[in-house]
């Protein structure tokens, strides 16, 4: 029986089985890290008890993902009020008393739609949530990209003009980064309503369609993924992904000619195929994995003793 946690700055999500298949899942408003988890151990215990294996854990960040550090499985330099430097899989893990695995909700995304959804069988992939924030998983080679932190796509900083675009953007740390001018809040704010009340026709979606195609532009000619994924609520919005993949065409202007491109660019640039499940299951693989490194240390230390 493995747990899973999509930990989001607005809801968090926990889910217990093996797969889409079994998945049983409830949701929680995130509030403080206290009362949030306890919602989230409470759930837990009572539908898995005993037999729960490990829990899986995607969460915003920014993460620190680094094993050698003091601060692994924090959540470090969010603007979430009370979240700032809080030890989310280690609160788990001892709460539970199982192994943890941890990443964050889009590289738990990413690595589901591969297991399950649109990225089958696909090598390099990229899934962008477009909602509350702006975060980007990339699988290259088969493995979710890390380095020395993990990607931050929310954040790429893209052409701005401010005679067309006055708004100065909503990001907290710099002002019109891609998040700062295409996720939830910042059009809520620029527009004065929430994304999902704008009609079809407003213009608030060809701004929103052009610095989208900007950031996946980048992101293409940086990481030369095979498929682009774009979930999130905002992208809950049929007409915006032609949009995005028309002017994402007009930004390459040719410059990039494969038959996926110039052919096949609704299927380049789709929604994910497990929808809003795609950070749930990601956080069950994210379990099985650590119950998989678990065994294999139990073999490894069985086999030199």
């Amino acid at each position: 029986m493995l747990g899973g946690i999509e930990a989001g700055g607005t809801k968090f999500i926990c889910g217990i089985g093996n797969g889409p298949e079994d998945l049983v899942r409830a949701q929680f408003i995130t509030t403080t890290p206290e009362a949030t988890l306890n919602q989230a151990i409470g759930f837990f215990q009572e539908q898995a008890g005993r037999k729960l294996e490990a829990v899986g854990i995607g969460s915003f960040g920014p993460v620190d993902l680094d094993r050698k550090s003091p601060t692994y499985g924090y959540i470090t330099s969010t603007p979430k009020p009370g979240w700032e430097n809080f030890d989310l899989a280690g609160s788990v893990s001892r709460a539970l008393q199982v192994p943890v695995g941890f990443d964050t909700d889009v590289n738990g995304a990413i690595l589901s739609e591969a297991r399950w959804g649109a990225a089958q069988g696909i090598s390099d992939a990229l899934y962008l949530t477009v909602g509350t924030g702006i975060g980007g998983g990339a699988l290259v080679n088969g493995q979710v990209a890390h380095g020395l932190l993990h990607p931050e796509m929310g954040h790429l900083r893209l052409p701005h003009d401010f005679s067309k675009d006055p708004f100065p953007g909503a990001c907290p740390y710099h002002g019109d980064c891609l998040e700062g001018m295409a996720s939830g809040p910042a059009m809520q704010k620029r527009w004065g309503s929430p994304a999902g009340a704008l009609p079809p026709d407003h213009p608030a979606w060809q701004l929103e369609a052009h610095y989208l195609a900007l950031a996946l532009v980048n992101l293409a000619v940086t990481l030369s993924p095979r498929r682009i994924l774009l979930g999130g609520g905002v992208m809950q919005q049929p007409h915006l992904f032609k949009m995005i993949r028309t002017e994402f065409s007009q930004l390459l202007n040719g410059y990039v000619r494969h038959p996926d491109i110039l052919d096949h660019l609704d299927e380049y640039i789709q929604p994910p195929k497990l929808g809003n499940d795609a950070g749930i299951l990601g956080a069950l693989l994210l379990a099985e994995m650590a119950s998989t490194a678990l065994v294999m240390t139990s073999n490894a230390v069985g086999g030199r003793a």
